[in-house]
């Protein structure tokens, strides 16, 4: 099954989450909305809240229910997103222009801070005290993930664990409590909320690994930004980790690097981008991101053969080739 076609199965519920994700953010104040509106109409794969759904469906599924999980835990998502382009200086994102760009930092800021404030507000109509541990501790790793990559800003001897354990906090911690608070809120038993997290986590880490390796091997068209983007902001990924291992290519990598941060970011980043292609750190990257999968795969073993559960394998095979 392609991705477009669970979509497309998917689509009533969807809709659903769509229009309350619309609602939550368009009332209060104007430019608030407008510019939280902004990021929600440039689109994205929505994969936190498919994760939630398909993840109720192995507890008592009611959509009104997951609703409440599944739309904070995509509000959060948008918020960082925000944050991420005024950390990172982004003029673009999915090939629009960011909240940061169209308006200014301070904007920027407060409707990442506004989103936040919507999501828990939403959470909140959940009585289940598990649900807002689980929230709050995942807020808390993902302001750790952040300020732990400000920190490697072009720290090119940072080590694969150092990456790894930024990108769990980053991105792989969502996606697994989009999939653990699904099962959660449908009261599923927590067996079965915790084989998820862990499929969740696994699916993630490839997910945020394919991402870094779709920055340099992908084009503009695929990704929404010019190729290269990461390394121009200063944050060193696994392919690029793994590439100054090899020492045909480290001296100019490493110089490469070093001109694009004397240059603010500002500079060029083909030559770079051809030194790492010229490397094995694509490939050792791209099998790392496969081990995970499969992790993911072994995490879904012995739960019942419900459509939810191949859904989420096919999730987990297009994760793993994704090229967008």
């Amino acid at each position: 099954m392609k991705l477009l076609d669970l979509y497309a199965k998917m689509k009533g519920d969807l809709n659903q989450i769509e229009q309350e994700l619309e609602r939550s953010v368009s009332d209060d104040h104007l430019l608030l909305s407008e510019a939280s509106l902004h990021l929600l109409k440039a689109g994205g794969k929505r994969i936190r809240p498919i994760f939630v759904l398909l993840a109720g469906k192995f507890g008592d599924y009611q959509l009104e229910v997951m609703k409440r999980i599944a739309v904070p835990l995509e509000l959060i998502h948008m918020a960082s997103l925000v944050h991420d382009d005024v950390i990172d200086d982004a003029e673009t994102r999915r090939g629009q222009l960011t909240v940061k760009s169209k308006w200014d930092n301070r904007i920027a800021m407060y409707t990442g801070d506004y989103i936040h404030g919507k999501a828990l507000t939403i959470a909140a109509q959940l009585p289940n005290p598990q649900i807002h541990q689980i929230l709050s501790n995942a807020l808390v790793q993902m302001c750790i993930g952040e300020m732990e990559q400000i920190r490697d800003f072009f720290n090119t001897e940072q080590t694969i664990r150092n990456y790894l354990l930024r990108i769990r906090r980053k991105t792989a911690l969502l996606i697994a409590i989009s999939c653990q608070l699904g099962a959660v809120a449908a009261n599923a038993d927590q067996k079965t909320a915790n084989q998820l997290y862990r499929y969740g986590y696994n699916v993630g880490m490839a997910y945020q690994i394919r991402d870094d390796l779709l920055d340099l091997y992908g084009t503009e068209k695929q990704i929404g930004k010019p190729p290269g983007s990461d390394m121009r902001q200063g944050n060193i990924t696994l392919p690029v980790i793994l590439a100054l291992k090899d020492a045909r290519i480290r001296d100019s990598l490493l110089n490469e690097i070093a001109s694009i941060r004397e240059f603010g970011g500002q500079k060029d980043a083909s030559r770079a981008i051809d030194a790492i292609r010229k490397s094995n750190g694509g490939d050792l990257a791209d099998q790392l991101a496969n081990r995970y999968i499969q992790k993911a795969l072994h995490a879904l073993e012995g739960l019942p053969n419900l459509t939810a559960k191949k859904n989420l394998i096919d999730i987990a095979h297009f994760v793993g080739k994704r090229n967008y």
